[in-house]
């Protein structure tokens, strides 16, 4: 896959996080600040421009994007804690194979699970993550059309998944059982991201 390709992938991405900011919002807003589509959108229209501008190779725009997204939010130093996890094990140069992109995935999992401690079933965007990145980890194929396919599926299921459980991380974590039949906001913006990963 090459940058371009891989830049592509992100913008795409991100479009259907931002296509996806009035639900995430309505998703927040039972539980937390309802502020969780807007942050997404702002982050998702950063990540795209730099991915878009970025001059270098595909480390360089993984760290372009992972510094674009500091702008605010209560999503944005997990968000730049897996993008940077991402950049610190991309190739320099214009190109990437599939063994390149699970290694970046692995990374960037295991920065974020470091930084955050949650797991599946604490009700947090790990409960799309995880999944996603454990299917690319598993993907036996060489193409990465099958690789974005198989996360994206995973990311999906581990959003809906998350309906069942108790919220026990942020604002939402107060309400607790109340929480269950209602999707988390992280999670399925997770899972619109992965979605459109899935998109050349």
């Amino acid at each position: 896959m090459t940058k371009q390709e891989f830049a592509s992938r992100l913008q795409n991405a991100c479009a259907a996080v931002t296509a996806a900011e009035q639900e995430l919002t309505e998703i927040d807003s039972r539980f937390g600040d309802a502020d969780h589509g807007l942050t997404m959108s702002k982050i998702a229209k950063a990540v795209s421009a730099a991915a878009g501008e970025s001059e270098g190779g595909i480390q360089a725009m993984l760290d372009d994007a992972a510094m674009a997204v500091l702008n605010g939010g209560s999503a944005v130093p997990l968000w730049n804690t897996w993008l940077d996890g991402l950049q610190e094990e991309a190739p320099e140069g214009n190109e990437i194979d599939t063994a390149g992109i699970q290694a970046i995935f692995a990374k960037a999992l295991k920065a974020l699970s470091d930084m955050s401690g949650a797991k599946v079933g604490d009700k947090t965007m790990m409960d799309a993550l995880i999944p996603a990145s454990q299917a690319i980890a598993a993907y036996s194929g060489s193409d990465e059309a099958g690789l974005f396919d198989a996360a994206a599926q995973a990311a999906l299921q581990g959003a809906e998944a998350s309906k069942q459980f108790v919220s026990k991380f942020g604002r939402a974590k107060s309400y607790g059982e109340q929480t269950i039949g209602t999707p988390d906001a992280g999670a399925a913006s997770m899972a619109y991201f992965f979605q459109g990963l899935a998109r050349p």
